[in-house]
């Protein structure tokens, strides 16, 4: 039985619908990614599941009792507090006892009262009978989950510790549906592989938007498609969805060229005169008629974002030289004793967690930031062209086209004049759009402006800042392919692991304690480079451990006493967690199992999981000992 069911629902904001009669179902266990082009309504469609907005007409229909959490796209910029007060509210009044508590005594830790010690007791109470510490240690569970600290404050964190916190709040009621909304955004790459890691072993169902392929890749089990106003359902994952489009538009475009072909016959046949209106032929007339109907009633494709580069004279074959290079700030080393030379054509990636100084490279390499150390050259002849991420070339108060084309409707693209109108079309802005102020703009179309105003002046060196963020897919893919195209030196920050692995040639990694390391090749290249640099790292710590412990154990067979002491221990241990096992088993067993209080159900389940993690530690540690006292 489906947990949610959307049922011939149609919505519309005063122009065409948003949604067309669109039928939809989602699954126990299923990960479902949405897809769809930026504003066919992927987020209101989100919204419209968890009731945030009304449905012109259809209805939705929900399995009794299921709980739904839904993390939004943007982080609330007014949202403050520690992490614990936080992740609770997601709750509700339920956990307003463990909240108090946990208010309580983080004040006696700074005032001892007989007032608040008495508050102390009484929440206790409360909390013994109300289940309150089982909801205190599924919190505080969840929290570690996400490797945060709970009494951390909120808005001292980091963008992407942000929605960590944000998502254990939507898991911490344990939701039957989960919705995501662009969960990977302002993400770094750690993370990200870290949240695939924990949303593949989620026991609910997923309900997601992302712009990131490889995450889709990894995740998705269905694939919905948001088109024109209809939703497309595709039973696969992602790599498959691409085959099997790809046929279904070649199939679409097929039919309505037929379709077109036919109707201009018969458009054709109508124009011959007065034997076309004959009775006899009244019913071709009237099937022409419910043609133009159809025809009328036809939402073409969305248009493709047609982007072209100018490109400058040819720069000097040396682009940038770093020599020795070093900055630090209030004490912390961004950069190190970096050097490197970057010649034309290179189109090098620029990676590393959040905080580790990427823009202040770029700031470096441009010479726009002054170092503290070493030397920056840069080449001849160059052009540069900068995407920021903050999107601060925008001017908020001006029209899309005045921030493209300030002095006029007149622009030059590769020696040709060219209407402004035309131009921006060609990055999916209306005439109308194109004449509206910048500030009412979506993410995704601010992104396509920054690209439509830095596409029009000539470049011969393109740095660019995360321009990935907010892009649909099909707009990324166009990206790549022009970078590629590109002739010019590329710098680019991203974190998305597709779009480095299709564009660049080098990547340069920043490890957060100021070195930078340089691999050849994209994202794939450099997890498997760095791997077996940590590989032949950890030989050779293991060998510096052996030899150590060689020499300190002597006589005692190459353990420590210690180590001796633990595996005399370890068969009792190792008994103890099967007994507990086996008493667990037999509860779960039982028929009146399930017919017990969930919260209950899902404590012994959690148990369970705990002992087979540490037994199976208690195993491998065995092992390991019984190896190193047999040499």
């Amino acid at each position: 039985m489906a947990l949610i069911s959307l049922q011939n629902i149609r919505l519309a904001f005063g122009g065409p619908l948003l949604f067309d009669q669109v039928n939809l179902q989602l699954e126990p266990g299923e990960r479902v990614a949405l897809l769809g082009r930026n504003g066919v309504g992927k987020t209101t469609l989100m919204k419209v599941i968890v009731g945030q907005v009304s449905l012109s007409a259809g209805k939705i229909s929900y399995q009794k009792g299921i709980k739904i959490t839904h993390l939004a796209q943007e982080v609330p910029i007014d949202l403050t507090g520690n992490i614990f007060d936080i992740v609770i509210s997601g709750l509700g009044e339920q956990a307003r006892t463990v909240a108090d508590y946990h208010h309580v005594s983080q004040r006696l830790h700074h005032e001892q009262s007989p007032g608040l010690l008495r508050q102390l007791d009484a929440l206790q109470v409360q909390m013994d009978q109300n289940n309150g510490w089982e909801i205190d240690r599924q919190v505080l569970h969840i929290i570690s989950k996400m490797n945060v600290d709970p009494h951390s404050l909120f808005e001292q964190l980091s963008g992407g510790q942000k929605r960590r916190v944000l998502l254990a709040k939507a898991l911490v009621l344990n939701p039957e549906v989960l919705l995501l909304d662009e969960p990977t955004n302002h993400l770094d790459i750690d993370s990200i592989n870290w949240l695939e890691n924990f949303l593949q072993n989620y026991h609910g169902t997923i309900f997601f938007v992302t712009h990131d392929r490889m995450f889709m890749t990894h995740l998705a089990t269905r694939i919905v498609e948001l088109d024109r106003g209809k939703i497309f359902s595709w039973p696969c994952d992602y790599n498959t969805f691409l085959t099997r489009k790809q046929a279904a538009l070649d199939v679409e475009a097929t039919q309505r060229e037929e379709f077109d072909k036919l109707m201009s016959q018969e458009e054709a046949w109508l124009r011959k005169g007065i034997k076309a209106r004959r009775t006899r032929n009244e019913g071709r007339v009237r099937a022409l008629k419910r043609m133009r109907e159809e025809k009328k009633a036809q939402r073409q494709l969305i248009g493709q974002v047609r982007m072209t580069a100018q490109e400058s004279d040819r720069s000097g074959q040396q682009v940038i030289k770093v020599d020795h290079l070093g900055f630090s700030y209030d004490g912390h080393f961004f950069i190190r004793n970096f050097s490197t030379q970057i010649m034309r054509g290179d189109k090098i990636g620029v990676m590393g967690p959040n905080g580790s100084g990427k823009t202040t490279l770029l700031n470096l390499l441009l010479g726009r930031l002054a170092p503290e150390n070493g030397t920056v050259r840069m080449g001849t002849n160059l052009e540069i062209l900068y995407f920021d991420q903050l999107r601060e070339l925008l001017d908020e108060t001006k029209t899309v086209m005045e921030n493209v084309s300030p002095g006029g409707e007149t622009i030059i693209i590769n020696g040709r004049a060219r209407h402004i109108i035309g131009y921006l079309q060609d990055f999916l802005f209306s005439p109308e759009r194109a004449r509206t102020p910048v500030k009412i703009l979506s993410g995704g179309e601010r992104n396509r402006l920054l690209l439509a105003r830095l596409f029009a002046q000539p470049s011969n060196l393109l740095v660019m800042d995360e321009p990935t963020n907010d892009l649909d897919v099909e707009t990324l893919e166009l990206l790549e392919e022009l970078l590629v195209q590109y002739k010019g030196t590329v710098l680019l920050v991203s974190h998305d692991r597709a779009f480095l692995n299709n564009v660049v040639t080098s990547t340069l990694f920043l490890q957060g304690d100021g070195e930078v390391r340089e691999y050849p090749g994209g994202y794939d290249d450099w997890l498997q480079q760095s791997q077996n640099d940590l590989m032949k790292n950890e030989v050779s710590k293991d060998v510096g451990r052996k030899k150590k412990r060689s020499k300190q154990a002597g006589k005692t067979g190459g353990l420590s006493r210690k180590e001796q002491r633990e595996l005399k221990n370890l068969p009792d241990k190792i008994e103890e967690f099967e007994e507990r096992q086996n008493e667990i088993y037999q509860i779960m067993s039982e028929p009146s199992f399930f017919q017990k209080d969930p919260l209950e159900i899902q404590q012994i389940k959690a148990q369970m999981e705990s002992i087979e993690v540490a037994l199976k530690e208690a195993y491998h540690r065995w092992e390991y000992l019984e190896s190193l006292n047999k040499n």
